[in-house]
């Protein structure tokens, strides 16, 4: 439906510029597309991608995963944690930690399970993107905090 390159071949009509699997999800969607899924696969990326491209040209609002930037607000604890997330190496990562369990024991000491819970999740993602960046000390300075939380 969308080019994906340069068609033209051996003389015919003028070349395109090759689009960007970007380009192509934003057209996708533009024309009426809602499928993200679809969008994705007609590019040939991930959802992730195609979403967070979304999002970040404010077509697609609400939408979370672990890719999405911590400061994106998906409930009354996000504010809280945004921008808390480093993992370059295990030392960024710690302080990380210190701050996601002084929220969790905030949280803790106040009654609210919900906001402990979003410090769980907030360190999850923290060793989850630490694992796929191939940093895997950092990874276990969240891990390690998961298993005592």
């Amino acid at each position: 439906m969308y080019s994906t390159g340069r068609e033209a071949e051996g003389g015919g009509a003028p070349l395109r510029p090759r689009l960007t699997k970007r380009a192509r999800a934003l057209a996708a969607w533009d024309a009426g597309e809602r499928d993200i899924v679809r969008i994705a696969r007609e590019v040939e990326s991930r959802p992730s991608y195609v979403a967070r491209v979304l999002a970040d040209t404010g077509r697609l609002t609400g939408y979370y995963d672990l890719y999405s930037r911590t400061g994106t607000p998906v409930n009354v604890y996000g504010e809280r944690f945004a921008g808390v997330l480093a993992f370059r190496d295990a030392e960024a990562a710690r302080a990380s930690v210190e701050r996601i369990d002084r929220l969790y024991h905030e949280y803790e000491a106040a009654g609210d399970r919900a906001g402990q819970h979003h410090a769980q999740v907030v360190a999850l993602v923290g060793r989850n993107r630490a694992r796929w960046a191939d940093k895997p000390e950092a990874a276990a300075v969240f891990h390690h905090w998961l298993m005592t939380h």
